[in-house]
Order: C-alpha cells, then sequence, then structure tokens
C-alpha cells in the first residue's frame, strides 16, 4: 500500500507539473506596467513568438491539424493567427458552411454533423494542448469592405463568438484583417466592444493593412489593448504605384520605424509586427517572377523590431499562411504542388524564430529599452544596426556582419563579458572581457553569404549568460514534451 501511495503521489507530481508548463497557468495575459510588453497576472513575462496560420480553419482536417499545431509547439512558437472566416459563407475542407442561417447562429450545432465551428472547437483545442494561443481574426477586412457584415450583424456575430469561446484559455481577438481602420469604422467598433461586453477575459488588437500602425485609428479606443502594425512584403523602392502610400519611399523594408510612429500615438500601449515579409513569397506579392524573402530576410524583420520596443513578433511563411498543398491555387507564387505548407515547415526561417524569443527572455525583460545611442557610427538600411538594452546588458544586432562601434558605458560594470550570438541558429561565442569604453567590434564570418547576429555585452560581475555557454538557452515549451493523456 505504501508503495502504490508514492506512486500515485509521483504521478499526481508529473501532472501538476506538465500542467504547470502551460502559458496561462500563470494567468491572464494584461499589458506590463510600463504599458510596452504583454505579461501574466502572476508578472512573468510573455514574449509574443506569433506563426501565421490564416486558412488553417478551412484548408486543414484534424489530422493536419494536429500536425501543424505540434511543429509550431517544437519549433517554438505560443501564437498562431488565422482567419476565422474568409467568406459569407466559408467552408473547411469537410465542405461545412462557416454560416448556415445567415448571421442567425442559434441552429448552428446541427445532430451528428461536424461542423464548421466544432472542427473550430477542435483546433482551439489541440492548440491548447500545444501551449498556444490563437489569434482569432473574426472575419477578413474585404467582406465587411463589401457589406457583408452590417452593425446589427456584427454585434449577432460577436454574442456568438464571444460566448462560444470566453471559457476557452488561449484565445486572443483581433479586430480588421488586412483594412484600413476608417472603412467601415463603425462595424468594427460594434463587433469589438460586444465580444468585449462578454468576454474581458482576452486581449484584443487590431490586424491593419500593409504599411499601417493600428494606432492610426484605434488609439483612444477602451477595447484595443494592444497595437500591431503590418510593415508588408514591399523591398526598398518598391511602391508599385500606390497613390496612397503611408511612408517615405525606400523605408519600405524598415519595420523598425513604425514602433516609434506607433508610441507617438497616446496612451502608450504595446506593439508589434503581426504581418512583415513571409518566407518564400515573392517581394511585392503580386509577381511571381519578383525575387522570394528568405530566411535571413524574415530573421532582420523580427530583429529589427523586437530592438526597436516591439513586445513580440509574428513570423509567416508563403505556402504555410495559405495551407498550400497539391490541387491548391495560389495568390502569390507558387501553386501547392511546387512547395506545400508541410514542406514549409522545414524551410530554415520557420525554424529559426525561437532564438530570438530565448534571447530575450534571457535578461531582465521588462526593463529593457530600445537606444540607438550605444552607437557610435550607424548605416541605413540594411547596414543599420540597431541596439535595445537594460541596466546592466545591451544587445546589437548585425544584418550584414558589419564593423560595430559601440558605447559599452551605456550599462553598469568596470568591465564587460561579451558574446556573439548567431541569429541563424542561436549559437554564442565568447569574445572576450571589455573595458567599459566605445569599442569596436568585427565580427569574424564562419562561413559564406549572410551571418547577421547579436552582439551582446554584459556587466562581468552579472551571469546572466556563461563564458563557456555554446547555445542560447531554451526558455520556451518547444524542447518539452506534450502530455498525451490531456
Amino acid at each position: 500500500m505504501k508503495k502504490l501511495l508514492i506512486i500515485m503521489g509521483v504521478a499526481m507530481f508529473t501532472l501538476v507539473a506538465q500542467a504547470a508548463n502551460k502559458p496561462w497557468d500563470n494567468g491572464r495575459l494584461r499589458a506590463s506596467d510600463n504599458q510596452r510588453y504583454l505579461q501574466f497576472e502572476n508578472g512573468q513575462p510573455f514574449f509574443w513568438q506569433g506563426e501565421t496560420g490564416w486558412l488553417l480553419p478551412e484548408r486543414l482536417d484534424r489530422a493536419e491539424a494536429e500536425w501543424y499545431l505540434q511543429r509550431c509547439r517544437e519549433a517554438g512558437y505560443n501564437v498562431v493567427q488565422i482567419q476565422v472566416i474568409d467568406g459569407v459563407p466559408a467552408y473547411n475542407i469537410y465542405g461545412q458552411p462557416s454560416n448556415i442561417d445567415g448571421w442567425d447562429f442559434s441552429n448552428i450545432n446541427q445532430k451528428g454533423v461536424y461542423g464548421y465551428w466544432d472542427h473550430l472547437d477542435y483546433i482551439i483545442k489541440l492548440a491548447e494542448q500545444n501551449g498556444i494561443y490563437i489569434g482569432m481574426v473574426c472575419i477578413w477586412g474585404g467582406l465587411v469592405k463589401e457589406g457583408k457584415l452590417s452593425v446589427d450583424e456584427a454585434k449577432q456575430y460577436g454574442t456568438f463568438l464571444a460566448n462560444r469561446y470566453k471559457n476557452r484559455p488561449n484565445i486572443i481577438w483581433f479586430m480588421g484583417g488586412d483594412i484600413q481602420g476608417d472603412i467601415k469604422p463603425e462595424v468594427w467598433e460594434a463587433l469589438a466592444t460586444t465580444i468585449k461586453s462578454i468576454d474581458n477575459r482576452h486581449l484584443m488588437t487590431y490586424h491593419p493593412r500593409g504599411r499601417y500602425t493600428s494606432a492610426k485609428w484605434w488609439s483612444k479606443a477602451a477595447w484595443m489593448d494592444f497595437h500591431t502594425f503590418q510593415s508588408g512584403h514591399r523591398r526598398y523602392g518598391q511602391r508599385m504605384g500606390n497613390k496612397e502610400y503611408s511612408i517615405p519611399d525606400n523605408t519600405e523594408e524598415d519595420n523598425w520605424m513604425y514602433v516609434d510612429s506607433t508610441w507617438t500615438y497616446k496612451p502608450i500601449k504595446p506593439v508589434l509586427d503581426a504581418e512583415p515579409s513571409y518566407e518564400d513569397i515573392p517581394m511585392g506579392l503580386h509577381d511571381k517572377s519578383e525575387p522570394r524573402w528568405q530566411a535571413s530576410d524574415v530573421r532582420r524583420y523580427a530583429y529589427w523590431s523586437v530592438f526597436a520596443g516591439s513586445c513580440g513578433h509574428t513570423y509567416g511563411h508563403n505556402a504555410i499562411m495559405q495551407m498550400l498543398k497539391p490541387g491548391y491555387p495560389t495568390s502569390y507564387g507558387d501553386a501547392g504542388d511546387v512547395k506545400a505548407w508541410y514542406q514549409g515547415l522545414n524551410d530554415p526561417g520557420f525554424n529559426q524564430m525561437k532564438y530570438l524569443r530565448q534571447l530575450m527572455l534571457s535578461f531582465p525583460y521588462f526593463v529593457r529599452i530600445p537606444d540607438q545611442s550605444i552607437i557610435c557610427e550607424n548605416g541605413v538600411q540594411y547596414d543599420r544596426l540597431i541596439a535595445t538594452r537594460g541596466g546592466d546588458y545591451l544587445m546589437v544586432y548585425n544584418y550584414t556582419n558589419r564593423s560595430m562601434k559601440l558605447d559599452l558605458t551605456k550599462i553598469s560594470g568596470h568591465k564587460k563579458n561579451v558574446w556573439w550570438m548567431n541569429a541563424a541558429n542561436g549559437k554564442l561565442r565568447y569574445l572576450g572581457e571589455y573595458d567599459s569604453k566605445v569599442s569596436t567590434f568585427q565580427i569574424q564570418k564562419e562561413g559564406t553569404g549572410i551571418e547577421d547576429g547579436v552582439l551582446i555585452a554584459v556587466d562581468a560581475s552579472k551571469n546572466y549568460l556563461q563564458k563557456d555557454q555554446v547555445q542560447i538557452s531554451d526558455m520556451t515549451l518547444a524542447g518539452k514534451a506534450r502530455d498525451l493523456n490531456e
């Protein structure tokens, strides 16, 4: 009996330990006290490591959804952004419509039918088991622009969504969907306030069109918990005839600028890039003869944005965001018979985003600020260095492996330990101990091609990193096994 009790005790301890792996066990998400980052109720930081799965509810079956979300967890993602519907009605892979009686959902649960919303329920539950939040873009913006959702219908739809998912721990609400906030703003206001009146447990934001920040329209909205921007998919100088261009020419890839511009609106709220350039998508989207964005590009967008002060970052991949597979056409580049979504899961950029999150969580989190004064001689465009620091550590991202003249006096300590982290693989290289003064660094490349990375300097009295440490530590669920008994 005693042996049995010990076994039962060990089993119970194991279950409790596994349950504690889930992010929401730290409480609800909220803005940090300085309004620049996200955190849990218990004070633990939440670094948004997003992945883009827009057509997940429509194009993947149950087995595919399970495989996809498992791979997202293994790659370190803690948020997946989806389109809840992109048609009225939308149809999923089982041929089930999202709207069987227009916007009246009173009979949506049909006996004996695995319906559209049953499948979405299943996907959200799978994400929960993998410790992943689902970013719910309630309806794609183009549908609202076309008049397919009125104010009264938005109230009906919002009531249905909020009641169905208010008790799920892993929901984050998105208004908008690639659209300006001054297009049918009354619809977005009705949808947002209706959901918030029923579900005030979950965060809410707005997904704008390319080269805009949500703060332009919604900085004063009571329902906005944090802002997002869409830096978009255009390369430097790729104006493409847009007469309403919202940023200066030749700044198209400078996504760091959107963090600064968002914080010019008051009150300040956390912000992140919810749609940067996607891996393996044509530059500018619509001309398949254009070069494709590569893994190094998506890394650059991520580090530039986060070092500028973002509370996280969302990655995207051309094949994955459309859930392409053989037989599916595409709007951008190649169809699903050229590269399927499950092949995209093996592309380098998809698997390299985790190193950014691991890096940011290796140091005191909420004290971090952007500080370009660390950099004594800077460049422009790809040669631009970007710096962030706390009181006793600093980090500088370098895309082109250029020489760096840096002011190490910006942080505490008479001596500084310095490392280089390769952004592509998270490997650390200890560079030595340096005096607290302006120093020049030139990182020796280990191969050919782009070797972007981060120079890290730490007050020598601190032990955030070890001198013999060769890899940035895994602070995520990525390396942990899923509890298959859930």
